[in-house]
């Protein structure tokens, strides 16, 4: 079951709250949702986490924490899913999500000629930043939304799959 192998990687909640660097959320940590791994936090954890990832801004995992506990989903499942878009995997996604953007747009795809300089920096926040955060967006509500649907499907099918077996082998007995 899903619930096995995710418990299985998940940090202990009672470290978490003792972390003197999460001190910021307070209280909020202490709910119980943001720990219990049920169907519905497991998928909503699911979404934020994909949300996040989408997101072409510094400190994803601390967005997704923030998202997680506002809608009191599992914590760690949601900041360990922002790790889909690592330092390897941006470039062609965050690209992909410029090209959307570009399309929805109607402006034509800019060269990316990239120098580490302000201007550089300015200019691409005029240029480009636009259809990025559109497209960074639109891709990241469709990732959430089909993420926390198959979730919530495998979930229950494999609940089901469990209650037949269930009731197979206590009538064999």
């Amino acid at each position: 079951m899903p619930k096995n192998f995710i418990k299985r990687f998940s940090p202990d909640p009672a470290k978490l709250r003792a972390n003197p660097k999460l001190k910021i959320f307070g209280e909020k940590l202490q709910t119980p949702n943001l720990w219990h791994l049920n169907r519905r936090t497991a998928a909503g954890a699911v979404a934020v986490g994909l949300f996040c990832a989408w997101m072409p801004v510094p400190f994803q995992m601390l967005l997704a924490a923030f998202l997680a506990i506002y809608f009191s989903v599992n914590l760690p499942l949601s900041v360990a899913l922002v790790w889909v878009s690592n330092p390897i995997t941006m470039p062609p996604l965050f690209y992909g999500a410029y090209r959307l953007g570009a399309f929805i747009l109607h402006q034509p795809l800019m060269a990316f000629h990239f120098s580490l300089s302000y201007e550089w920096i300015l200019n691409a926040l005029e240029t480009i930043a636009p259809a990025l955060f559109l497209g960074c967006f639109i891709i990241g509500l469709i990732c959430s939304f089909i993420g926390y649907w198959t979730l919530t499907f495998f979930w229950r099918y494999s609940s089901a799959k469990k209650w037949k077996n269930r009731k197979a082998f206590q009538k064999n007995k």
